[in-house]
């Protein structure tokens, strides 16, 4: 409820001159403007984003767009969910003051031909399987953050790489913004919520549940170094492609927090143990913050 006693109801913008009007009176009155970009089909982890940025900020903006930049040829644009009506009243449950759904001709009157460039981080991992992947996701990222000029935006640790990349880019390109993270959210079973979870079946995600099995497995190995923290979860992946259907791995990796690169023999201290497969036609990924001990 308002604070007039009536239901919450975020105001709708799909203009950016209505957008940037909004976002002059917000300015004008000092208000402390947090920002939670998506795309859409909002779940428990987006609720747990809206909740953090309804904490720290005065002004909650949620963007809703489904961005064609950084889906490749063949990828799952044109199925990804969309489902703005019980996007809208999911931030309504969460007191999202705006939500900013621009259409596609909004944010990309023509193609653009200049774009920001993820650089070495944006092509290991997931920036491998899908190049160019990086490059549209922080494009769009800088625009919206242009745009809504927010003083704190908010993402999910469950996206490591991207969460990496996009802080790199606040600092090399100096972007007057906070970046917050929240860490991932589980379902009971232990996978990591996604939009893209949608697409499991019953069987698939059985299968599925091999991915936060080998973190988890791999975290309990890290006070024995890196080695067995791989074998760990290896042992548990392992399980995963024998299921039916099988876990298709693309790989199990320790990196680095910050740079995203492989944590190499003998290191010690923070890192990051991400994951990537496919399960039917459905590519996830996960990631959990671990601590190295000596081998």
């Amino acid at each position: 409820m308002s604070a007039s006693g009536k239901p919450w109801s975020p105001l709708l913008i799909d203009r950016i001159d209505r957008l940037s009007r909004v976002r002059e009176n917000w300015w004008a009155d000092g208000r402390r403007v947090a920002l939670v970009p998506t795309m859409g089909a909002l779940h428990d982890g987006h609720r747990a984003l809206i909740r953090t940025a309804r904490r720290l900020g005065e002004a909650v903006v949620v963007t809703i767009f489904v961005n064609p930049l950084q889906f490749l040829p063949g990828e799952d644009f044109d199925r990804y969910p969309r489902r703005l009506e019980a996007d809208l009243r999911t931030c309504a449950a969460e007191h999202a003051d705006l939500v900013f759904a621009p259409s596609r001709s909004e944010i990309y009157p023509a193609d653009p031909e200049v774009t920001v460039c993820a650089g070495a981080m944006g092509r290991v991992l997931e920036g491998a399987t899908r190049p160019g992947h990086f490059d549209g996701m922080l494009t769009v990222v800088l625009k919206l953050l242009h745009l809504v000029r927010p003083d704190i935006a908010v993402f999910g640790e469950k996206d490591g790489q991207q969460l990496a990349l996009i802080r790199k880019m606040v600092t090399d390109l100096d972007v007057p913004v906070r970046i917050q993270s929240e860490p991932t959210v589980r379902d009971s079973d232990g996978l990591a919520l996604s939009s893209r979870n949608a697409y499991l079946s019953d069987a698939e995600r059985s299968s599925a549940r091999a991915l936060p099995r080998a973190l988890f497995a791999g975290r309990d190995a890290a006070g024995g170094g890196r080695d067995a923290v791989l074998r760990a979860g290896r042992k548990a992946l392992d399980d995963g492609a024998a299921a039916s259907p099988p876990v298709e791995l693309d790989y199990l990796t320790l990196v680095s927090p910050d740079t995203w690169t492989e944590i190499p023999p003998g290191m010690t201290g923070p890192a990051i143990l991400a994951v990537a497969a496919k399960v039917g036609d459905t590519r996830l990924i996960d990631n959990l913050p671990l601590v190295l001990g000596p081998e």
